[in-house]
C-alpha cells in the first residue's frame, strides 16, 4: 500500500518523531513523509510511534487509494489537530470567550472531590496506633483484631463529636494548630475494652457521614457477620444464613466492627496496642495540619446543600470512592520508589505507612496520607476527559458496509435506525434489546447498533459481555476475522488462558491447512484507529500499570466473559473494581445472551446492568428467547442507575426518559419510556409481533412427545431401561431425518441425546456400551460433558465442531474419520450420536439431524431446538425433536417432589403439580419448537400447571420489585383500592430486584455476599492427571493453590479414581467417537507446543470435580466417559 504521512508535531515531540519516519518512508516536505510499505511494516511503524508518543506528538497516516481518493487509517498522540478526515486547518483563530473548553457536565465534581480529599486525609489514620506499627517492623504477626480502617473511622467520630452541623467540625478542622490531641484520643471509642460502645455512623452530619463511610470502605464494603453452627463468626464475605431484608438493621447505621473483621476478641491485653497510639495521631504533622486547614476552608465555602456531599448519593459516593482507591492504591505502590523519602510531610515523622517489597520501613504515616490527597485532587480533576482521552475506532467500513445477503438485511435498517436516535442516546441513556432469531448474526449487528449510536468525529467503544470462555472466544474470532481488527483495537478476555491457548492452537491449524486462504491481501474494511493518551492521562495512567487493566480499559472494542466486568458490582476485594467501573464509564455494553444464565446469577446480572446505568454506559440485551419479566426486570435497574447519573451528570433538571430500542429481522422501532409501565407496554406490543411473525415462518424444529415404554423397576436397572428407551428414539429420528452418504450409499445422522445431569449420562452411557446395536445399524457414540481433562474436552469440541458444521452439504463426509469409520462400515444405517449433558444447549455452533431430550425446562428445549438444522433453512413436516415425557430426577421418584430442578425452575414455593410433559405443555407449545413461549407470558400465569408459566412467574418474582404497598405491580389490579391501601409497605425481600429497589445496600457488600455471581453448591476440589515416572499411564492428583508459590500437589489415584474396565465397555456395533485416549492426546499436544509432558499435563490436563477428597467416596472415570461421583 502507499502511504502519507503528515506530522503535526511541534517541540521535541517533532525531532522523535522525524527519527522515526525518516527509518521508514522519504520525506515530501518538512512535515510529510511518502512511501509504499506493508501492512507489516506499517503497524512496526505505529508501534514505534506510540511507543515515543508524548503530549506534543501528533502524526496522521492517509492511505492513497488511487489517483484522487485517499482515507486517513490512524491518528497517533493529539488527535484534535486533524478533522475526521485527517486535514489540518489553514488558519486558526481562538476567543474562548465563554471557556467552553473547561466546560463539564459533572455537576457534583466538586463535592466528589472535596469529600474523597477529606477522607484521604484521615483514611490511614488507624495506623498510628501501637499494633500496627508494631506489625509494620514484624514484631506482631497474629491476624488483625481490628482492621486499621476501622479505628481510623473511629479516630474521625471521635473528631467530629456531637457536631450537630458539618460547619461545626469544620471550623474546628480549620483551626488545626488548636486540635487538642489528647481530648480527641480520649473521646475515641475503643471496640473491645471500653464498655459500651455507639455505632459509628450514627448520627453524623451529611458530609462527615460519607467522609466517614470512605474511610471504612477505602479497601472493601462492609458485609453482614457470618456465623457457623457452633456461634463463631465465619470468615468475612462468607454468606450469611437467615438474612433478609426485614432482619437487616438501617443501613448504613446498624455497621459494627463484625461487619469489617472477625469480631472475636481474645482478652483486653491483645486489644489495648490498637488503641494506643505512642507516637500520638499525623495531627502532630505540620504538613498534614496544613492541608486539613485549606480544604477545611474549601469545604466550609460550599453551600451546605451540596448535592454530591450526601451519603445517599449513590453516584457521587462511589465516583468519590473509586478515586480514594486508585489514589490510595497507586501511592502505595510508589513505596519502592520512595523507599521512606519524605516528599510531602514532615521530616524525620516518626509513623510509617508501609513497607517495600523487602520489607522494610518505607512510606511515613503524614507523607502517605498527604499524596493520597494530593492524587485524589488529581484524578477527579481529570475526570471529565478521562472518556475522550481513551482509544476510540471510526469510520470502520466494515460496520458501515451495506450487506448484499438478504437474510441480513435487517442489520442495516437496525444501523439506520440506530443512527437516527444518536444524540438522543447520548442525553437520555439508551436501552436496547435484540431478539432477532438464530442464524440472523446478532452478534454483528449488536456492534453494528453500538457503532451508529458513536459520535462519528470521536468514534465507538464497546464492551461484548458473554457466559461462557469457548463462546467469547468464538465471538472474538468473529470480529477479528470479519471486521479485520487487530489486538490493538480488539481484546479478547478469559479466565482460563489454558481454554484460550487450545482455540488459538485449533485457530492455528485451520489456517495451516488453509482455511485463511480466501481472505484479502489488503486489509479492506479500513478505518481511523484513535491512539488516545491513556500514558500521559492522570487518571488512566495509574490504571494502565497492570496489563490486566490496560487490556480491560484500553481496547476499543473489548470481548469477555462477563467475570471480568462484575468486580465493578462486587467490591469484596479491595482494587478489584476499579478497572471494570472505568471500562463501563467509557465503553457502551453488550450482554450477548443473558438469558443463558440460570436464576441464581440474576441478581449479579441485575446488579451490573445498574451499574451500567449508573456510570452512563449505554445497552444492548442481544438474544432470541428473552423472557418479558427479565427484560422490564433489567430495564427498571438500568433506568434506577440511570436516575443517579442523571442527578449528577447532563443537563440539569432533565427529566429520566430512556430511549429504548427494539431489533429483529422483521421489525425496528423505537420508544422513549420514562417508566416501567411505558416500557413494559411498548416491548410487549414488539413481542407479540415477534410471536406473529414466527408463526407464520417455516418450521425446522417439530417436536413430539415420546411416551416413556417401560415400567421402572430397581434402581440399578434404570440405566439400561433409559438406554433403550433413548436408542428406540434415536432409531425412529433416524429414519426421518437421515441423509445418504454420497460415496456409500449407507444411511447417515448426527442427532443429540441431551441429558440434564452428568451422573445418569455416565451411567447410561455404560449402559449403551455394555448393549448390542441391531445387526443393520452401527452408532458412533461421543459422551460431552464438562468432567473431562481440559484437554480431553477441548478435542472433543474441536472434533464436534468440524463434523457439524453443516452449512455444505457433504462437508462432513470428507473429514477424515469420517470417511474412515463409513468406508469401513457394512451396516446400512450409521448414527453418529453426541449423548451430552445441557453444555450441548449453548455455546457451540453445531448443526444436528435430529436430537432426543430429557427435559428441564422450557428454555433448555427452545434453546437445544435452536441445535437442530442450524445451519439449513429447508422446513421439515415430521416431528424431529422426541421430548422424553419424563426425566430421569421424575422416574426415580424425587424424594422432595421436585423434579424440574438443577437445572430447572421448581424452587421453594414453585413447584409443579405434575412432572409429565404431556401435562404440563400445551400442543401449540413443542409441536413447532420456537421461543414464543418465551416471548410473551399468558395472563393469568398458571406456574403450578404449566411449565412456560413456571419459569414465567420465577424470572417475575426474582426480577420485578414489589411496589410501595409491599406487593407486586403485576397483582396491582387483583386486589381492591381499600385492600391495598390497608397494606402495610414492607421492605422488599432480597432477590435479583434488591439491586435497584434498595439502593441503601450499595453502601455495603451485602447483595454480593448473599447473591454470589457464579455460586457453588457444595465443595469442589481442583485435579491434575499428571503422568507416572515412565510416562506410560497417568495418575489423578489434588493440586492446591497457595497464596505464595506453587501448588501443593497430593496423589489421590488409589484412595479415590475407580477406573471403569474397558471389558465392560464391548458392546457389538456401538463404538467410540470423538473421545480421545488422554495420555495419546497429553503426547501430541506436548509435541506441538515443545513443552515437557509433566508441564503440558499441568497446564492442559486440569480439571474441576464436587466433592471433598477427605469425605469423598471418590470418583468412577473411563477415556470415553469422563468423571462422575462415586
Amino acid at each position: 500500500m502507499n502511504i502519507l504521512l503528515v506530522s503535526q508535531c511541534n517541540k521535541n515531540a517533532l525531532k522523535e518523531t522525524r527519527r522515526i519516519l525518516d527509518q521508514f518512508a522519504e520525506r515530501r516536505g518538512d512535515r510529510t513523509w511518502q512511501t509504499p510499505i506493508t501492512k507489516a511494516g506499517l503497524d512496526t511503524l505505529r508501534k514505534m510511534l506510540r511507543k515515543t508518543a508524548r503530549k506534543n506528538t501528533a502524526v496522521a497516516c492517509h492511505w492513497i487509494r488511487g489517483r484522487d481518493h485517499s482515507e486517513l487509517m490512524w491518528v497517533v498522540g493529539d488527535a484534535s489537530r486533524f478533522n475526521m478526515r485527517g486535514a489540518t486547518p489553514t488558519h486558526t483563530t481562538r476567543s474562548d470567550v465563554l471557556r467552553k473548553a473547561d466546560e463539564n457536565d459533572w455537576h457534583t465534581l466538586a463535592d466528589i472531590h472535596l469529600v474523597a480529599s477529606l477522607a484521604a486525609l484521615f483514611h490511614d489514620f488507624g495506623k498510628a496506633c501501637l499494633a500496627f506499627q508494631n506489625k509494620l517492623r514484624g514484631r506482631n504477626t497474629e491476624r488483625n483484631r481490628y482492621r486499621h480502617e476501622w479505628i481510623s473511622l473511629r479516630l474521625f467520630q471521635a473528631f467530629v463529636g456531637d457536631a450537630a452541623y458539618d460547619a461545626d467540625w469544620l471550623n474546628r478542622l480549620y483551626e488545626a494548630d488548636a486540635i487538642d490531641e489528647t481530648a480527641w484520643l480520649d473521646a475515641t471509642r475503643r471496640d473491645g475494652l471500653d464498655e459500651a460502645t455507639s455505632l459509628p455512623l450514627v448520627g453524623l452530619p451529611p458530609l462527615a457521614r460519607s467522609i466517614a463511610w470512605l474511610i471504612l470502605s477505602h479497601h472493601r464494603l462492609p458485609v453482614h457477620p457470618s456465623y457457623g453452627d457452633d456461634g463463631k463468626q465465619q470468615p468475612i464475605g462468607r454468606a450469611a444464613t437467615g438474612v433478609n431484608a426485614s432482619s437487616l438493621p438501617a443501613l448504613p447505621d446498624g455497621i459494627e466492627a463484625a461487619w469489617n473483621e472477625i469480631d472475636a476478641p481474645p482478652d483486653k491485653t491483645v486489644i489495648a496496642p490498637y488503641w494506643q497510639f505512642a507516637e500520638g495521631l499525623p495531627l502532630r504533622s505540620e504538613a498534614w495540619r496544613k492541608r486539613a486547614s485549606r480544604l477545611a476552608r474549601q469545604a466550609l465555602s460550599r453551600a451546605p446543600e451540596a448535592n454530591g456531599l450526601a451519603l445517599d448519593n449513590i453516584y457521587a459516593i462511589h465516583v468519590a470512592r473509586l478515586s480514594l482507591m486508585l489514589a490510595d492504591h497507586h501511592y502505595s505502590s510508589q513505596s519502592d520508589q520512595a523507599n521512606s523519602k519524605n516528599t510531602l510531610g514532615d521530616a524525620g515523622y516518626p509513623l510509617f505507612a508501609n513497607t517495600d517489597k523487602s520489607g522494610a520501613l518505607a512510606q511515613r504515616l503524614d507523607d502517605h496520607l498527604l499524596g493520597v490527597t494530593q492524587e485524589v485532587g488529581e484524578i477527579t480533576h481529570r475526570l471529565p476527559d478521562m472518556v475522550a482521552a481513551l482509544p476510540r475506532i471510526a469510520r470502520h467500513k466494515g460496520f458501515r458496509k451495506r450487506t448484499q445477503n438478504s437474510r441480513f438485511r435487517w442489520q442495516d435498517r437496525a444501523f439506520d435506525l440506530a443512527g437516527s436516535i444518536r444524540e438522543r442516546s447520548a442525553n437520555q441513556g439508551f436501552f436496547g434489546v435484540n431478539m432477532a432469531s438464530t442464524g440472523r448474526g446478532k452478534t454483528l449487528a449488536n456492534g453494528r447498533i453500538c457503532y451508529a449510536l458513536a459520535d462519528p468525529d470521536r468514534g465507538t467503544r464497546f464492551t461484548i459481555a458473554l457466559g461462557l470462555r469457548t463462546l467469547t472466544l468464538q465471538t472474538g474470532e468473529a470480529y477479528r476475522h470479519d471486521l479485520n481488527l487487530s489486538s490493538d483495537h480488539l481484546a479478547v478476555r478469559v479466565g482460563g488462558q489454558a481454554t484460550r491457548a487450545l482455540f488459538e492452537q485449533h485457530q492455528a491449524e485451520l489456517d495451516a491447512r488453509g482455511a485463511g486462504s480466501a481472505e484479502p491481501l489488503l486489509d479492506t474494511d479500513s478505518y481511523v484507529h484513535y491512539e488516545g493518551q491513556i500514558d500521559r492521562h492522570p487518571l488512566l495512567s495509574k490504571v494502565v500499570e497492570s496489563p490486566h487493566a490496560r487490556s480491560l480499559i484500553s481496547a476499543p472494542i473489548l470481548v469477555c466473559t462477563i467475570d471480568h466486568l462484575m468486580p465493578a458490582t462486587e467490591s469484596l476485594r479491595g482494587g478489584q473494581q476499579i478497572a471494570p467501573m472505568l471500562r463501563l464509564m467509557g465503553s457502551d455494553l453488550i450482554l450477548d445472551e443473558p438469558d443463558d444464565f440460570g436464576m441464581d446469577d440474576m441478581p449479579a446480572l441485575t446488579r451490573l446492568v445498574y451499574c451500567a446505568g449508573l456510570l452512563g454506559s449505554r445497552v444492548v440485551l442481544s438474544s432470541a428467547t428473552l423472557p418479558p419479566a427479565m427484560v422490564e426486570g433489567l430495564f427498571r435497574a438500568y433506568r434506577s442507575g440511570r436516575v443517579e447519573f442523571q442527578k449528577n451528570r447532563g443537563e440539569p433538571g432533565q427529566p429520566v426518559d430512556i430511549c429504548c430500542a427494539w431489533f429483529d429481522e422483521h421489525d425496528q422501532r423505537h420508544h422513549d419510556c420514562a417508566d416501567s409501565p411505558a416500557f413494559r407496554t411498548a416491548h410487549n406490543a414488539f413481542a407479540e409481533k415477534r410471536a406473529g411473525n414466527l408463526a407464520t415462518a417455516e418450521t425446522r424444529q417439530r417436536g413430539a412427545i415420546a411416551p416413556i415404554g417401560f415400567t421402572p423397576r430397581k434402581r440399578d436397572k434404570l440405566p439400561r431401561q433409559f438406554a433403550d428407551q433413548l436408542l428406540e428414539q434415536a432409531h425412529t429420528l433416524h429414519a426421518r431425518h437421515h441423509q445418504i452418504d454420497p460415496v456409500t450409499g449407507h444411511r447417515v445422522s448426527f442427532g443429540l441425546i441431551r441429558m440434564a445431569n452428568i451422573g445418569p449420562l455416565f451411567e447410561v452411557a455404560r449402559a449403551l456400551y455394555a448393549r448390542d446395536a441391531p445387526a443393520d445399524c452401527r452408532v458412533h457414540l461421543c459422551v460431552y460433558h464438562s468432567q473431562f481433562p481440559l484437554l480431553a474436552r477441548s478435542a472433543i469440541e474441536r472434533t464436534l465442531d468440524e463434523t457439524l458444521d453443516r452449512r455444505e452439504p457433504d462437508a462432513a463426509y470428507r473429514l477424515p474419520d469420517i470417511r474412515q469409520r463409513l468406508d469401513n462400515a457394512s451396516e446400512p444405517d450409521q448414527l453418529f450420536i453426541v449423548l451430552g449433558s445441557p453444555v450441548t444447549e449453548v455455546g457451540r455452533d453445531h448443526d444436528y439431524d435430529w436430537a432426543v431430550v430429557e427435559p428441564s425446562s422450557m428454555r433448555s428445549i427452545i434453546q437445544l431446538a435452536g441445535r437442530i438444522r442450524r445451519h439449513r433453512t429447508a422446513p421439515v413436516d415430521k416431528p424431529n425433536i422426541a421430548l422424553l415425557d419424563r426425566n430421569w430426577r421424575s422416574i426415580a421418584g424425587a424424594q422432595d417432589g421436585r423434579a424440574f430442578i438443577r437445572p430447572g425452575f421448581e424452587d421453594g414455593d414453585f413447584q409443579l403439580t405434575a412432572h409429565a410433559l404431556s401435562d404440563v405443555l400445551a400442543p401449540n407449545e413443542y409441536e413447532i419448537i420456537d421461543s414464543r413461549p418465551r416471548l410473551t407470558a399468558r395472563e393469568p400465569l398458571a406456574p403450578a400447571q404449566r411449565l412456560a408459566d413456571l419459569e414465567h412467574a420465577r424470572m417475575a418474582d426474582a426480577m420485578l420489585a414489589p411496589d410501595h404497598a409491599g406487593h407486586n405491580e403485576a397483582d396491582s389490579g387483583k386486589r381492591s383500592r381499600g385492600r391495598r391501601a390497608a397494606l402495610k409497605p414492607e421492605p422488599p425481600r432480597l432477590a435479583a430486584h434488591s439491586a435497584y429497589s434498595r439502593s441503601d445496600l450499595w453502601l455495603t457488600g451485602l447483595l454480593p455476599q448473599q447473591q454470589r455471581f457464579r455460586k457453588q453448591h457444595g465443595q469442589s476440589i481442583d485435579l491434575v492427571l499428571l503422568p507416572t515416572e515412565d510416562e506410560t499411564d497417568y495418575r489423578l492428583v489434588r493440586s492446591e493453590s497457595q497464596k505464595k508459590g506453587p501448588p501443593i500437589e497430593r496423589e489421590v489415584e488409589q484412595r479415590l479414581n475407580q477406573r471403569v474396565p474397558d471389558d465392560e465397555l464391548q458392546a457389538e456395533r456401538i463404538t467410540p467417537w470423538a473421545n480421545v485416549d488422554y495420555m495419546t492426546e497429553l503426547y501430541r499436544l506436548a509435541d506441538d507446543r515443545d513443552m515437557g509432558l509433566a508441564h503440558c499435563a499441568r497446564t492442559f490436563g486440569t480439571l474441576q470435580l464436587n466433592g471433598d477428597d477427605e469425605t469423598s467416596q471418590g470418583w468412577l472415570t473411563h477415556p470415553w466417559l469422563g468423571f462422575k461421583r462415586r
